[in-house]
């Protein structure tokens, strides 16, 4: 199937589920909210037309001016050969959307990423916990608005400019 077509099948699925659609985008997506998200991961995966077998990842974005975080998952049907996006998108403030783990493996992972660096907490996860950062390391680093901290028990977090700015150091 091409990306029309795969598009069209969703839309007639799920017709209240998709915010917006873009099957002729250099990267072939739909994009809904969290509150269908599973349903549609089910019906991607069960689908016999559709198959999508293979969880080839899940990037989460920041959009900040927006107030939302988006987790985008690429997917791919071994069986008829075809790539296909879902964004998924979520307040920024509590941002939840149900885990696919239990229908793509690989999303354990991937999801634990997204939880560690970017703070989407994923519903009924097995394991939702940090994968990157220590356990008590605080807040998500690849938020926009993310402070590094100057230091973590005691390990200076300095920068390029914090070196230059010494006074023992020639600049």
């Amino acid at each position: 199937m091409d990306p029309q077509q795969i598009t069209s099948k969703i839309e007639t699925q799920f017709p209240d589920s998709i915010i917006e659609s873009r099957p002729q985008d250099k990267h072939p997506h739909v994009r809904t909210t969290g509150n269908q998200w599973r349903a549609i991961a089910e019906y991607l995966k069960d689908d016999p037309q559709l198959t999508f077998d293979f969880l080839g990842c899940i990037s989460a974005v920041d959009y900040v001016a927006d107030d939302q975080l988006c987790a985008v998952y690429d997917l791919y049907s071994m069986q008829h050969n075809h790539w296909f996006a879902i964004k998924v998108y979520v307040d920024r403030n509590n941002p939840h959307i149900d885990t696919v783990s239990d229908l793509w493996p690989a999303a354990e992972w991937h999801e634990r990423e997204a939880y560690d660096l970017m703070g989407i907490n994923f519903n009924d996860h097995p394991d939702l916990r940090r994968i990157l950062l220590p356990e008590d390391w605080e807040g998500h680093p690849l938020r926009k608005d993310y402070a590094f901290p100057r230091e973590y028990h005691g390990i200076p977090g300095t920068t390029e400019l914090d070196w230059h700015q010494k006074a023992d150091y020639p600049a």
